[in-house]
């Protein structure tokens, strides 16, 4: 029976915020992992606001510890030692938001998988636009059409023997983890869908490919 191998996840990869991009650390055909940085976004304002924002933090921190020496000798009130410690816990918050301010322009890959297309370079603008398009071909999905006189016989756990086009000879073992519920009354098919480990993404998604089941 005839097959196709798709790949098991498509992401298209934008930013969540607005800006220039920097850097692209990564091309068409390379491999990425889950929470590898894959580009940049033009950030030295909003590092130079955090770096002042924890300046700003730790000088309220001394000022603290120098008037708890001064509140135990009664030397300021304790309204004056309360409103510097708020300050100082503020100080710290706002540095806080201003480290996950920068840290939105630091993009990584949502998936292992590889790059499929790079659509921005550096100096161009990123708003809704995708810089990247990943896919996970690990597992690779194989999608088959098969006629209604086998709706009932393909189960899901079923295993399936799968043959990929001459060019890549040998026979691969995959498990079915979908079988549609609706029969498509024009056709007279129903769709079933195998999942193929392919550690090392040897096998490349967009294959022909045939499949036997076996009970």
């Amino acid at each position: 029976m005839e097959c196709l191998l798709e790949p098991s996840l498509v992401a298209n990869v934008g930013s969540p915020v607005e800006g220039t991009l920097a850097q692209v650390l990564v091309d068409r055909g390379a491999d990425v992992r889950k929470g590898q940085v894959v580009a940049r976004l033009n950030s030295s304002v909003e590092a130079a606001t955090v770096v002042l924002r924890q300046a700003q933090e730790a000088y309220g921190q001394r000022k603290v510890m120098r008037n708890e020496e001064l509140f135990k000798k009664d030397l300021i009130s304790a309204s004056d030692k309360d409103e510097l410690e708020t300050q100082t816990r503020l100080a710290g918050l706002e540095r806080k938001q201003q480290q996950e301010v920068l840290a939105l322009r630091t993009i990584t890959s949502p998936i292992n998988g590889v790059v499929v297309e790079r659509y921005l370079a550096p100096g161009d603008h990123v708003a809704q636009e995708k810089i990247l398009k990943l896919v996970q071909i690990d597992p690779l999905y194989v999608e088959v059409i098969a006629p209604v006189e086998l709706f009932g016989a393909i189960r899901t756990g079923m295993t399936g023997q799968v043959r990929l086009d001459p060019m890549m000879s040998g026979s691969y073992s995959a498990k079915v983890t979908v079988v549609d519920r609706v029969i498509d009354a024009a056709s007279g098919t129903f769709g079933v869908r195998l999942e193929l480990r392919n550690p090392g993404n040897k096998i490349p998604a967009g294959m022909r490919c045939n499949v036997k089941f076996v009970s």
